[in-house]
């Protein structure tokens, strides 16, 4: 347990911020499921309408400091791939 003030204010401040992150990685990682789902159920035109937000919601948690600037390059990459294979499947 923290024995010092400084420390104990680090340990305050670091259950704020695991919050936060928490918040943000599960609302992006919620957004995406639903993205795939959509996919998968054959809503093209609903995941169409949906993709902005994701890609929005996947920047917005990287600009954070959640995730990193690449890993949100790589997940809207791979969003993007399965929107156009779908579309182009049909």
């Amino acid at each position: 347990m923290a024995n010092t003030k400084q420390a104990k204010k680090r340990v305050r401040r670091d259950a704020k911020r695991r919050l936060r992150n928490r918040y943000h990685l599960s609302r992006m990682r919620t957004y995406i499921r639903n993205f795939r789902k959509m996919l998968q159920a054959g809503q093209l035109q609903e995941a169409k309408e949906y993709y902005p937000k994701v890609v929005s919601i996947i920047q917005h948690t990287a600009s954070k400091g959640v995730i990193h600037k690449n890993e949100a390059a790589r997940r809207v990459s791979r969003i993007t791939q399965l929107l156009n294979k779908a579309l182009k499947e049909s």
